[in-house]
């Protein structure tokens, strides 16, 4: 019998927020994986492992949660004026598929930090000491995230004092601005507020009809009050996770709001479409102790927030679902505003499952139409393995 020998490719794997994911270099890999299609999916799936029925991606480098079952790819932009293309796969831990239709905020921040490291980013545009500015093309929804990268000696600077909750260790900070954020989404015109609304009355049925924020910005996301839907905004992930009944709940609201916001034409569409758009609930603040111990005082945040992503309630907060948080709450009657307080904001401070994370928005308003000018936040990421990655030769 011939056995076909394992290739390796040249790969990092990164933290990036509060995710994790595997980096390639676009040169680096094998040439038929180079374009888009069934080989890149192939390759990039037994490199994390998917699919796996059993849901633990032991064979690959997933860490069978959505939060570390993701791919990156850069390259040097041909953009004018960005310095790298960056391209996410999110890879299903259980079926054979790859969500090419987002971006994800997390690892957003370590866009910047592999593209200086892998020599993508023009020499005199690093400083000595100080600041890098990558000028980022998310190439899944077509728009541009500026990296602020710390730089010591010539190189990025990874370690450092900075906390983010969802991180057990401490790092450098690293800010991001997402520009315009709005997704411009197939069949969303390309408007903030798809629906025309900035709330709407969305009827899901066997759940009943719910006030909801549907806004693309950053990733499309259906914002619902918490008390509508039996919760108090101050749930951790065992309080949902573990109940099918309320997960399928979570999954028809995203259906119907999926279709509602044109992101799909018919309801079974959205099956292979998980990673967007995602599905939060808010409420006003309150007291609550968070994954780690820590005590959130409701004094000390604008309001809570609980996010899915992949069918399931994240540990703490999509960087992306983060972008669409400082946008809504940024204009005023949205259900992101209305449980902030109201009114005029540039910043809301929002408590998670792990603790709390402040984010910024600009917002215009022109001719009755919404926008964001740039969402502001600051993440960390560190590089935890860099080599290779090896897969079966016939794996793709």
């Amino acid at each position: 019998m011939t056995h076909v020998p394992q290739i390796k490719v040249a790969a990092a794997y990164i933290r990036g927020g509060t995710s994790k994911g595997v980096f390639f270099r676009l040169q680096d890999l094998p040439a038929a994986v180079r374009t888009p299609g069934a080989a890149r999916d192939a390759f990039l799936m037994r490199v994390i492992g998917s699919p796996d029925p059993y849901g633990k991606q032991t064979d690959g480098m997933g860490g069978a949660t959505s939060s570390t079952s993701k791919t990156v790819i850069l390259s040097k932009s041909g953009k004018p004026d960005h310095d790298v293309d960056y391209l996410f796969g999110q890879v299903s831990i259980d079926k054979a598929f790859i969500d090419w239709s987002g971006n994800c905020g997390n690892l957003s921040a370590a866009v910047g930090p592999f593209a200086i490291s892998g020599g993508l980013v023009d020499a005199s545009r690093i400083p000595q000491d100080g600041t890098a500015i990558v000028r980022i093309w998310q190439a899944n929804i077509g728009k541009t995230i500026i990296a602020h990268v710390p730089i010591t000696n010539g190189a990025v600077q990874e370690t450092g004092d900075f906390e983010l909750d969802g991180v057990t260790f401490p790092a450098a900070e690293l800010r991001l601005e997402f520009m315009d954020p709005a997704a411009e989404e197939e069949g969303a015109g390309g408007s903030m507020f798809p629906t025309g609304n900035v709330a709407d009355d969305l009827e899901v049925p066997g759940v009943g009809t719910l006030r909801a924020t549907m806004i693309n910005a950053g990733i499309p996301t259906i914002f619902v009050n918490a008390t509508d839907i039996g919760y108090t905004g101050t749930e951790l992930q065992d309080a949902i996770n573990g109940d099918a009944k309320a997960l399928a709940m979570f999954e028809t609201i995203r259906a119907h709001g999926a279709l509602r916001m044109g992101l799909i034409q018919h309801l079974d569409e959205a099956a292979q479409r998980q990673h967007t758009p995602k599905v939060a609930f808010v409420a006003k603040p309150a007291d609550y102790v968070s994954s780690s111990g820590k005590r959130v005082a409701a004094g000390d945040i604008d309001l809570l927030v609980r996010a899915l992503s992949m069918g399931k309630l994240h540990h703490a907060m999509m960087g992306t679902a983060a972008v669409a948080i400082g946008a809504a709450a940024a204009i005023p009657g949205t259900l992101v505003n209305l449980a902030a307080g109201g009114g005029d904001r540039h910043a809301v401070c929002f408590g998670h499952p792990s603790g709390t994370l402040k984010v910024g928005a600009q917002a215009s308003q022109e001719g009755g139409e919404w926008s964001i000018v740039k969402a502001i936040m600051s993440r960390s990421a560190r590089v935890l393995m860099e080599g290779w990655v090896r897969v079966p030769g016939d794996a793709f």
